[in-house]
């Protein structure tokens, strides 16, 4: 698997910006695998879709607002994103392009 398989386009007035309110009320997307379908459900309706033996993985990542532009001497561009801060003014990082 690659990084760049991860990379993909998302217009920004699709990404929120606050919670929700009512967190149980936020969207579930359902894959069907033997139907091959996708719906949209509640969240609080998550039970409906779990079964004894399924395996349940909480993401409670948060996300910062650390992108950071800027120009090679060779005038080529160069992005870092910030990941995890290991100590003051270290963190661990991604950069593009990689050379």
């Amino acid at each position: 698997m690659k990084l760049e398989e991860f990379d993909y386009y998302l217009p920004e007035e699709l990404i929120a910006q606050v919670p929700i309110e009512k967190r149980d009320e936020s969207k579930l997307m359902v894959l069907d695998r033997r139907k091959k379908t996708i719906d949209n459900k509640v969240f609080k309706n998550i039970i409906d879709y779990l079964e004894p033996g399924d395996c349940l993985v909480r993401n409670n990542t948060k996300v910062i607002p650390a992108r950071l532009y800027g120009k090679k001497d060779t005038g080529a561009n160069v992005e870092f994103v910030l990941l995890n801060q290991i100590e003051g003014d270290i963190w661990e990082t991604i950069v593009r392009p990689r050379k």
